[in-house]
């Protein structure tokens, strides 16, 4: 005969439940938490829309602007960012810059770049790679003009960045390239810049081992180059 299991005996507690304030508490903390997330998330987005809203700063160039040979952080375009907090001047800057970039490649890039970005101000830094290639003094006019031209149509304003190359080229190549700059900037009337590279071209010292990159310590002076050209474009940007 099989006996019926007998009851716990009656000084065998039941297993506790959790206390009821225990749980009230873990449930506000959790509550707590999650709120702090939510909020982080809409102050990310605030941030994210209040940068998104300010007006864009586009730099069109080559290795000169893409900090060729730099440690991340030290060329002139981001050291741009800086003055440009600094000064009040409310910009975000796109570097759009590529290592070995010509003017036809700046032809081809431009159209999304101002259709994605919508810039107020571009800068346009192409020119020294089809003079180093040898190419065409013309297609490069026609190159640049179609760059500022496009710029102007989209809303922006422009600064054209000359440069010069070494007169081992030729002498003749040498003036022409040098007076390509100037010849678009006077036809479509836009701000330039007639050497990036001026204080610097001289120094070698001030130059990476190839001799066309300027080093780290260059850097300053061509945002101060740079910058009384740039300065005048950007006021109707500043808060």
């Amino acid at each position: 005969m099989i006996k019926p299991r007998s009851s716990p005996p009656a000084h065998v507690a039941a297993p506790a439940r959790p206390h009821a304030g225990r749980r009230a508490l873990t449930g506000a903390l959790g509550l707590a938490l999650a709120l702090a997330v939510v909020a982080s998330a809409a102050q990310a987005q605030t941030a994210a829309a209040g940068a998104s809203s300010a007006p864009v700063l586009l730099v069109l160039g080559d290795s000169l602007s893409a900090e060729y040979g730099l440690p991340r952080g030290t060329g002139w375009v981001t050291l741009l960012e800086t003055r440009l907090r600094e000064r009040k001047f409310d910009y975000r800057v796109v570097n759009a810059s590529i290592s070995g970039d010509t003017t036809s490649g700046g032809v081809s890039r431009l159209p999304a770049l101002l259709s994605k970005h919508r810039p107020r101000v571009v800068v346009i830094e192409l020119g020294s790679n089809d003079a180093l290639r040898g190419l065409s003094l013309q297609m490069t006019e026609q190159n640049l003009n179609r760059m500022v031209q496009a710029s102007r149509d989209a809303g922006a304003r422009v600064l054209l960045v000359g440069m010069q190359i070494p007169p081992n080229y030729g002498r003749d190549y040498t003036q022409r390239f040098q007076q390509v700059f100037t010849k678009v900037a006077q036809s479509q009337k836009v701000a330039l810049l007639p050497f990036l590279l001026d204080g610097v071209a001289e120094h070698i010292e001030m130059f990476q081992p190839d001799r066309l990159h300027p080093t780290a310590q260059a850097q300053p002076r061509l945002l101060d180059n740079v910058w009384p050209r740039l300065e005048p474009l950007l006021a109707t940007g500043k808060s």
